[in-house]
């Protein structure tokens, strides 16, 4: 139940139960005073007549009971009269011949005794709020009188007053503590389930400032509270990625950084090593020394290549180098470059051939396939087998995009390996770790600008022997190619 619902229904108990505990608590008082006044609470009669009429019709039942034969049966023939008695707040004296022989009540007033004698004994009298009904009756020889007392409703008035502010009094006392324990009970059937979740993105919290970013609140509620935790959940997810991601850019940094002190310092020993030569005499004659210069050159261009890529990869990776993806005569353009490079490579014990088919509106960049063309080249250059290797270019139309893939004949590489080929410096084998065959970055720079040009790139060995590595390119702008991350 949501905390808006919860609100809702507290607002309307707080108003209901007070007043239905009051209703009934009033409904009880009124009862209570309705059954005492219907019952008999000495509240008397309205006038005298009331009382005249009440009076004569007592009178005549006692006269009844006194007609008994027996002792006894006229006692408890009078007794029988306590409930009309009572009715009306009236009490009973009956004598015989002067005598007190029955009482019920504690009525007397002398006054009206005095003035009922002087009017002969029988009738009504009445002296302020007090009224006397008197009446004779003879049976069986003895004179029977008969008095009734009672009293006006007026002097009645008090106890109803007290009745009345007593029962006041215990319905604002219903009043106030029904409104007390009702806005107790609402209010923890409220604050209780706002307590438990906010406790509960409390402990969170506490969880992830203490480093624990793997904690996750577990929050079964149907209420506000739900998209708060899970949004707690998602930050502590995406925290969590942050901090691994992180750690994994400081350590591909550290690694970078490593790599490429390695790499650098074995060309540049390499030319520190022939230059002492060539200044300790060791290269004496002019082919010795001329020799030594080229092998200096090799590694001086070694060392520029090497730094050249370092570079490139860099501006890469800052987002930084320019890109000029576009519509692109990718078969031309590859048949122009391959022709251009194959002479070089040739000489240096590498035939590349090429299968391109033609595909006119390639989204890439002319710059960006130099790289990635030179690299692989020198990539199956470095790592050929035989004195001689090979390397075939195909490209495949797929219909609103291409596939570019190179293949060599070299030595392939672990299946379990294949997925890490494009990481920095990541190199399989004794075959394929010799850091002065190669820098480790020709590989990640390919699928870098794969990437940057909305394609995607993967590794296989090829079924003959060898390594193919497969680009896939958009065709057109690139708008609505869809960017494969192999």
């Amino acid at each position: 139940m949501t905390i808006k619902k919860r609100l809702a229904i507290s607002n309307v108990l707080m108003i209901l139960v007070p007043v239905a505990i009051t209703l009934l608590i009033a409904a009880a008082c009124v009862g209570v005073i309705w059954f005492r006044i219907a019952h008999g609470t000495g509240l008397g009669f309205e006038d005298s007549e009331s009382f005249y009429q009440a009076s004569a019709a007592i009178s005549d039942l006692a006269a009844d009971a006194l007609s008994a034969q027996r002792q006894n049966e006229r006692t408890e023939s009078l007794k029988t009269l306590s409930s009309f008695l009572d009715r009306g707040a009236m009490s009973l004296v009956v004598t015989a011949d002067g005598a007190e022989i029955y009482r019920y009540g504690s009525g007397q007033n002398t006054r009206l005794d005095a003035a009922a004698l002087a009017l002969g004994g029988e009738g009504t009298v009445s002296a302020g709020a007090d009224s006397l009904h008197i009446r004779p009756v003879t049976e069986r020889g003895v004179r029977y009188e008969i008095f009734l007392y009672g009293t006006q409703r007026e002097l009645s008035y008090a106890s109803l007053k007290t009745a009345v502010v007593i029962a006041g009094g215990v319905l604002l006392l219903t009043i106030l503590l029904s409104v007390f324990f009702t806005d107790r009970f609402l209010t923890r059937f409220v604050v209780r389930h706002v307590e438990q979740p906010l406790e509960l993105l409390q402990g969170g919290v506490r969880q992830i400032s203490e480093g624990n970013l793997d904690y996750r609140l577990d929050y079964g509620g149907r209420d506000e509270f739900l998209p708060a935790c899970e949004a707690f959940n998602d930050m502590a997810r995406r925290l969590r990625e942050s901090v691994e991601r992180s750690r994994r850019e400081e350590e591909s940094r550290t690694e970078l950084m490593a790599g490429i002190s390695h790499d650098l310092r074995s060309p540049l020993t390499s030319i520190q090593a022939y230059v002492e030569g060539l200044l300790d005499g060791v290269a004496a004659t002019p082919e010795a020394q001329r020799r030594y210069l080229l092998t200096v050159k090799a590694r001086a261009e070694e060392l520029e290549r090497m730094v050249e890529r370092i570079l490139t990869y860099s501006r890469m990776e800052l987002e930084q180098a320019p890109q000029n993806a576009g519509p692109l005569p990718l078969d031309e353009y590859l048949r122009a470059e391959i022709s251009e490079v194959s002479a070089d490579y040739a000489g240096r014990g590498l035939d590349v051939s090429a299968q391109l088919e033609p595909f006119t509106a390639a989204a890439a960049d002319a710059g960006e396939l130099r790289q990635i063309l030179l690299n692989i080249a020198d990539n199956s250059l470095k790592y050929r087998r035989r004195e001689r290797a090979s390397l075939l270019v195909r490209l495949r139309d797929n219909g609103g995009s291409c596939t570019l893939s190179f293949t060599d004949d070299g030595p392939g590489v672990p299946d379990e390996a294949l997925d890490k080929l494009f990481d920095e410096f990541y190199r399989t084998d004794a075959s394929r770790s010799d850091r002065t065959r190669g820098s480790g970055l020709g590989l990640a720079i390919v699928a870098k600008a794969a990437r940057r040009m909305g394609g995607g790139v993967r590794a296989e060995n090829a079924p003959g022997g060898g390594l193919s590595v497969i680009l896939t390119i958009p065709g057109g702008g690139g708008a609505d190619a869809e960017n494969t991350d192999y």
